[in-house]
């Protein structure tokens, strides 16, 4: 019996959740070591079709770096990252869209079907919705090429929320076109925060494999449960936010400041952590947001 009531009480605390989310489009960005896991990713998207089933419009944005790079050298294609971004050459590209688009959208997508809800693919070779052009690094006053990468200045919004309308998750990889038709590799964290941007969803949540934001980088107890906008900023400007953080929390502030109200960093290797942080008055993960005020969980 105490454990029913338990339940029943957990169910009443995300009553509130799913009435003042309903209809309201949530971008979820997976990436990370989720994607290698079948049982963590699974959850996952359990956790995103338990969102769309109560009236949620979830959005998911997706990455593959490391099945990228295994792709790549089974093909006896040189793996290189300049500034921590994948140097990519027509041949790159061509392995890059094959495991993004036909293997792990693809799958997204089946599990997502599987599991009762209706979704579908959107990347470069079928419905694009993203469009950018090149991008150039700079390093001591010199421009660096890194060849077909580019960042997304555009987004089909209209498309995502027609989709979202008809109850269909949209699955997004991470490739763009520019004005010529020319396809780009693309960070899929700052795609996230450009889809984000564009719907002027409810929320950004970036999946990711720490527990959110560390005060301390190498202290794992020093999670920081809320923090705002001017916060974030000081720790990025005193190195304390850096690596593969950085561009996880650039994707929520460019988000917040397009007018996305809460965005949040949580650990996908937890079990169901999206739903917990969404849906309870205490969340799981990092919650960053304008300015301070509210409930992690919310």
């Amino acid at each position: 019996m105490e454990d029913a009531v338990v339940k029943a009480n957990t169910l009443v605390e995300a009553l509130g959740y799913i009435q003042r989310f309903v209809e309201k489009i949530v971008v979820v960005k997976i990436g990370g070591s989720i994607m290698d896991d079948e049982q963590a990713l699974r959850d996952m998207l359990t956790d995103v079709v338990f969102m769309n089933t109560v009236g949620m419009r979830p959005v998911i944005v997706h990455g593959g770096g490391k099945a990228i790079s295994t792709a790549m050298e089974k093909q006896g294609l040189e793996v290189q990252f300049v500034q921590g971004r994948r140097y990519t050459d027509q041949r790159t590209l061509t392995v890059v869209e094959h495991v993004l688009c036909n293997e792990i959208n693809r799958h997204l997508v089946t599990v997502i079907e599987t599991l009762g809800s209706a979704a579908m693919g959107l990347h470069t070779l079928s419905n694009c919705v993203l469009f950018g052009e090149k991008l150039f690094l700079h390093e001591d006053d010199r421009q660096i090429d890194i060849g077909l990468v580019g960042r997304v200045t555009n987004v089909t919004a209209r498309l995502i929320k027609l989709l979202c309308q008809a109850d269909t998750i949209p699955v997004i990889a991470p490739l763009a076109r520019d004005k010529t038709g020319m396809r780009l590799n693309c960070n899929a964290d700052t795609a996230a925060g450009e889809i984000a941007s564009a719907l002027k969803a409810e929320k950004l949540v970036v999946v990711s494999d720490t527990h959110g934001i560390r005060r301390d980088p190498d202290d794992s107890q020093s999670v920081i449960q809320t923090a705002d906008e001017s916060e974030i900023r000081g720790m990025i400007d005193d190195g304390t936010i850096s690596a593969g953080m950085l561009p996880k929390v650039e994707a929520c502030l460019r988000a917040i400041d397009a007018g996305v109200a809460r965005t949040h960093i949580i650990d996908g290797r937890f079990p169901h952590s999206l739903l917990l942080e969404i849906f309870s008055d205490k969340g799981v993960g990092t919650l960053i947001q304008k300015r301070r005020g509210g409930s992690e969980g919310s």
